[in-house]
């Protein structure tokens, strides 16, 4: 059996490198590039897209963030659906990773009943402790994301478009101005300013 080619891989500013075991559990054996990758990910999060917006069970779960994260990259990642087994450069310590995710789906769970936030704040707020505890190898920002507009969509109002408006200017996946604009809004909510990350997601 012939072995697989190597990926080389470029990560754009704020991306979680995939360590060696991470990356032999690539499916596809034909992807040698970043922008391969890409574009095999992006057709396997387009039907992640499809079966999500079919589901009409409750999303607020662990049961459903790793299905998500399955069907948005099981088609590219063996460990598609399964919480990260190392330390990255973000992210809580991968032994808590189940207890954070619990305190997140208590809180945003308590925040809709009570009406504690307005709904985009809500499910910004829920976005971005979602990338914080970057529960998977990879595909955080974009679970994360999907997760977010699944929210406010439950939530009664459309889907963000997470600078949608501007993608002239580039995307999230690449190292473009679009994606610099949201790494430095996700920052400025680790220091508690919401403000900028939910004009991004309305942008």
């Amino acid at each position: 059996m012939a072995a697989k080619p190597t990926v080389n891989l470029d990560y754009p500013p704020g991306a979680t490198p995939l360590d060696a075991d991470e990356l032999t559990s690539l499916i596809p054996g034909h992807i040698t590039t970043q922008a391969e990758l890409n574009e095999w990910e992006q057709l396997n999060i387009g039907e992640g897209d499809k079966w999500a917006r079919k589901q009409r069970k409750e999303i607020l779960s662990e049961h459903f963030l790793r299905q998500l994260h399955r069907q948005m990259f099981g088609e590219t990642w063996k460990w598609a659906g399964e919480f990260r087994k190392s330390d990255k450069n973000i992210g809580v310590d991968w032994l808590y990773i189940g207890v954070e995710l619990k305190k997140l789906l208590d809180d945003v769970r308590y925040q809709i009943e009570h009406a504690t936030f307005p709904a985009d704040e809500i499910a910004i707020r829920f976005h971005h402790r979602l990338v914080a505890i970057h529960a998977f190898p990879n595909g955080n920002g974009r679970h994360a994301r999907m997760m977010a507009d699944l929210l406010i969509e439950r939530l009664g109002q459309p889907h963000f478009s997470w600078g949608g408006r501007r993608m002239a200017s580039g995307n999230l996946t690449d190292a473009t101005p679009i994606r610099r604009d949201y790494i430095a809004a996700l920052q400025a909510a680790d220091a508690r300013d919401m403000a900028a990350l939910l004009a991004f997601a309305r942008s």
